[in-house]
This record gives C-alpha cells, sequence and structure tokens, in this order.
C-alpha cells in the first residue's frame, strides 16, 4: 500500500512562496515526499515583487534594489541567470551616485555649504542609531522611544552648539535655521519611504540596531527583479502554481477533534469561489497588512480569515508591528525635454527642500501631497522617464487622485523650484549661471498602489514604537508548535499546521527581499526536518 504523501498548501506566490516551494520540489523530487501547491490570490506571480515597462524603459512597481551584493542570495541568483546586463535602459542602471542638484522652494539652488553640514550630521546620528557608530552623539539614548525623536534631539543638539543665527541676504522667505530644519526634513522623508513609516515618531528606536544589510554595492537587476521570481518558479511542475484562488478562511486544530467530513488533513482552506482545499501543512506568505486584516474584528460577518483565531500571543505581534504604505510615482516628460538633443543637461536629480507643510511661509500652490517627498529624478542619466517616492498618508493620497490631478500638482511643484532658479554660494546670488526657465511637461504617468490593494493593504514591516524584534521571531513561530513529546501522544493535535514566512517573519532582515527568501527556506526546511528520520 503507498503511503500518503504530506500535502503542502503555500498561501501567496511572492518571494517567500516561491523560494519554500522551490525548496520543497527539491527534496521531493528526489524523495518523494511531499505534494505541493501554491495558490496565489491574484492573476501573476511575484507579490510586491512586479517589473514592467514605462517609457520604453524596464522599471519596478515593488521591490527596486539588491541591498548589499555581498552575500545577498538574490544577487547570487541574478548572477547565475545573467540578470545583471541588458540591452534595453533599466531604473537606477547607473546607480545612486548621480550628482543631486538640491533646490530650496522659491527657486533658490544650494551650494554643498548649505547642505553637506547638515546631511553629515542626519547620517551620522542614523549610523548612531543603527549601532554603526560607538560614540554617541547625543547626551545619552535613555528615554529615547523613536528614531524621530533621536534625529530631532540631535539637530536641537546641533543648533545649540553652533554659532548664533546668520540672516540670508537675497534669500527671498528663508533664514538659516528655517533653511538647516527643512534640508533635515528631506533626510527624514528619504528615511520614511526606506522604514514605510509615515512618521518617524512611531519607528522604534532600540530595535533600529538589529536590522543588518549585507556590505557592498546596492544595484537594481538589468532583467527586472521578475526574473528572479520566475527562476524559482520555472522547475516547479505544471499546475502547481494555481492564481485567481484567493483564501479566504483557514480551519485548523489546536486541539485534536474528529476529521474534518471524509477528510483527514487537520487544515481545511476555503476559497472564494466556494472550493475547498485540505492540507496537512500550510505556509501562509500573507503581507503583514493582510494578517492585521484578518484578525480585526469584522462587525459584518465576524468571519476571521483564521478559525479558529490565532492565538494571543500570535495575534498581539502582528498588532504591534509596523506595516507602512510606500508607493512610486513615474512621469513621462513630454518632448522636447525627453530629447537629449534639445536638453543635453537633462532633467536634474532633484531634491526639493520644501517649507514646512503649516508653514506661512510655503507657496500655496504646491499640493499637501508633495511635500514630503524627498526628490523628482530621471531613473538614468538623461532619462525622459522621472521616479518620486511617497510614504505614509501621502502614499496613500496618491493612490486616489487621477492622473491628471498628479500632472498638475507635480508641476506646479516643479515650476516653484526650476523656474528661474538661481545660485546660492555663501549667501550670494550667482543669477547668471543658473538662472534659466525650465517649462516642464508630462505626457503620462504611472503610479504604484500598494496601500489599497487587498492582497497587500502596504508595502513593508517595520518596528513601531511599542514592538521589538522579538515580534518578528513570534510571526515566524509555527501552529501548533511542534514538540517530541506531544506530536506522539495519541490525543495530540498535528504539528505544524500552519507556518508563517514573508519578510515580516524575519528579526534582522525584515521589509527585504532576501528577508523574504531567507524565511521560505526556513519554513521548507522546517517541514523537511520534521519528516526526516532522526
Amino acid at each position: 500500500m503507498a503511503v500518503k504523501k504530506a500535502r503542502i498548501v503555500i498561501i501567496g506566490a511572492g518571494m517567500a512562496g516561491l523560494t519554500a516551494a522551490n525548496r520543497l520540489h527539491s527534496v521531493s523530487a528526489s524523495k518523494n515526499l511531499f505534494e505541493v501547491c501554491v495558490v496565489e490570490g491574484g492573476n501573476r506571480i511575484g507579490g510586491r515583487i512586479n517589473s514592467s515597462e514605462f517609457g520604453g524603459d524596464r522599471i519596478e512597481m515593488g521591490a527596486t534594489w539588491i541591498h548589499g551584493i555581498e552575500g545577498s542570495p538574490i544577487h547570487k541568483i541574478a548572477q547565475q541567470i545573467h540578470a545583471l546586463e541588458s540591452d534595453q535602459p533599466w531604473e537606477c542602471m547607473d546607480g545612486n551616485d548621480n550628482k543631486a542638484t538640491t533646490i530650496a522652494e522659491g527657486g533658490f539652488v544650494l551650494t554643498p555649504s548649505f547642505v553637506h553640514p547638515i546631511t553629515k550630521l542626519f547620517n551620522s546620528l542614523m549610523d548612531h542609531a543603527q549601532g554603526k557608530m560607538s560614540t554617541p552623539t547625543t547626551n545619552g539614548d535613555s528615554g529615547i522611544l523613536s528614531i524621530g525623536s533621536f534625529l530631532r534631539q540631535g539637530l536641537d543638539a546641533y543648533w545649540g552648539s553652533s554659532k548664533e543665527e546668520k540672516e540670508l541676504k537675497g534669500f527671498g522667505k528663508w533664514n538659516r535655521k528655517l533653511l538647516d530644519e527643512a534640508i533635515f526634513a528631506m533626510h527624514e522623508n528619504t528615511q520614511r519611504t526606506c522604514t514605510s513609516v509615515s512618521d518617524l515618531l512611531t519607528l522604534d528606536y532600540g530595535a533600529e540596531s538589529e536590522y543588518q544589510m549585507f556590505p557592498g554595492e546596492e544595484i537594481t537587476i538589468a532583467r527586472g527583479y521578475s526574473s528572479i521570481i520566475e527562476t524559482l518558479a520555472s522547475v516547479l511542475p505544471p499546475g502547481s502554481v494555481q492564481l485567481g484562488r484567493k483564501v479566504t478562511r483557514i480551519e485548523w486544530q489546536p486541539e485534536r477533534h474528529e476529521a474534518n467530513g471524509t477528510c483527514s488533513r487537520p487544515v481545511v482552506l476555503h476559497f472564494s469561489d466556494g472550493s475547498i482545499m485540505s492540507a496537512d501543512h500550510v505556509i501562509v506568505t500573507v503581507s503583514l497588512g493582510v494578517l492585521k486584516a484578518s484578525i480585526r474584528d469584522d462587525g459584518d460577518s465576524g468571519m476571521s480569515m483564521f478559525h479558529p483565531p490565532l492565538p494571543s500571543f500570535k495575534a498581539e505581534a502582528i498588532s504591534r508591528l509596523g506595516f507602512g504604505v510606500v508607493n512610486k510615482l513615474f512621469m513621462q516628460l513630454s518632448p522636447p525635454h525627453g530629447r537629449r538633443e534639445e536638453h543635453p543637461r537633462g532633467f536634474p536629480f532633484l531634491q526639493m527642500v520644501f517649507h514646512s507643510p503649516n508653514s506661512e511661509l510655503r507657496h500655496k500652490k504646491i499640493p499637501w501631497w508633495m511635500r514630503k517627498t524627498a526628490t523628482l529624478c530621471p531613473i538614468y542619466n538623461n532619462s525622459s522617464v522621472l521616479l518620486s517616492w511617497f510614504a505614509g498618508e501621502e502614499a496613500l493620497a496618491l493612490e486616489s487622485l487621477k492622473d491628471e490631478e498628479i500632472i498638475k500638482g507635480v508641476s506646479d511643484t516643479v515650476s516653484c523650484f526650476l523656474s528661474h532658479s538661481v545660485e546660492f554660494c555663501n549667501g550670494n546670488v550667482n543669477s547668471e549661471k543658473h538662472s534659466h526657465e525650465y517649462n516642464v511637461k508630462f505626457s503620462k504617468v504611472l503610479k504604484s498602489q500598494w496601500g489599497t490593494d487587498p492582497l497587500f493593504l502596504g508595502s513593508y514591516s517595520h518596528v513601531a514604537v511599542g514592538s521589538s524584534g522579538d515580534d518578528f521571531d513570534t510571526m515566524a513561530e509555527p501552529l501548533p508548535k511542534c514538540s517530541s513529546s506531544s506530536s506522539s501522544h495519541p490525543s495530540a493535535s498535528p504539528p505544524l499546521q500552519i507556518l508563517f514566512a514573508g519578510e515580516a517573519t524575519h528579526r534582522t532582515h525584515y521589509s527585504t527581499t532576501h528577508g523574504a527568501y531567507f524565511s521560505g527556506l526556513r519554513e521548507a526546511n522546517r517541514l523537511i526536518q520534521h519528516y526526516s528520520p532522526c
């Protein structure tokens, strides 16, 4: 009599899910241990990886960077499949080291003498928070709860040690302190997109030093991040990845019960089309945003994704951890601005220094949702495609705007920065060198919409104030836990019914594709070890 193979169903065909499936298949192919199936609610594989094209260039709607190439499994795969070279131009193909032009609202081009001291201060504060510097740059860290409060404490200390404030002649409505604070805020806004927080005051200070990056440069993938996903999926048998299969309910057995109907497998999945599927083990790789939604009390239906509900230790970790929204906006320049022969220098790599959103000095025609956007840049030198990043409330607002509203808002913003822009050097105007008219027009836009997409409900995780790295470890714990004593007991519930993978289950590499990759391997290996003889 043939031995029944364990059926493993993986929910989600993103990096974590496909890595787990790839690993399980590679073992099962030789040992015939498992029946593996991946169910994906959307109509494509990749999850928060989604390579696309815009304006003739390859772009990324989601995950963009390989964060450090030394030791990264993503970089290793990209090398193996020759994905790092392409004849087609791609996003950030020349890296992220293009020389930026920093301009203050009103068209004042800022020289390094204004920008570098604040940039150096911000970077040193972040290095200290991330554990890269052993010498504190402020008067001790006791009582600091958030990255936001730590950064502002550092800026206050900088002002306290600097010389008496000096007025800036011919600088419009700006003075030196306002300018310092606005440059500092520009860097804070970049950090918001890196960490997916709406406000850095909600980003935990104590956990920041646990986050790890691989050494080496950060690069993008010439053939698109989706090439990594396609490679992982390519070894799976036809039909093992099922698209358009949205799970609405997961029934599991925390305690021993009689078999569900005629099925002896302990987990039953219900799908939106009314169909069901049974499994011995389910690896849940949905986003933290979806998990947060799944544990909220739905007053209309009273239905939770998990039945019975997740134990309190798991639900509390899901609630405490942060999960934010980051969106990308691509804009196509209209000719002649997209033609290199007309504008040999192209659109600048623009860093924007705004007045405070509540300041009476602000230009009223700049929309509020643009005021926390740090940059507007070509996706590579001389590209006619521009890119801006948005986080938090502004990112959500972007999702609801019509293309015409976006084009007008960005155009009005650009005109405030680039029309008749003048350079200031040590407070002196050098209008002959940089004074010129930019009449920028855009022909089309493309935006990501991770916040309102029901399959994601956000972008990536972070450690919110009140949470800790321990919550990532709790996220990774399977249900029920496997123990040698309980698994052999006749009344014990079957172990490892629900396992969890995804970037929000990795303590040191959360928010990254390689963190998702590692988590998929971890859960696949957990099951392999469970079925391996002692």
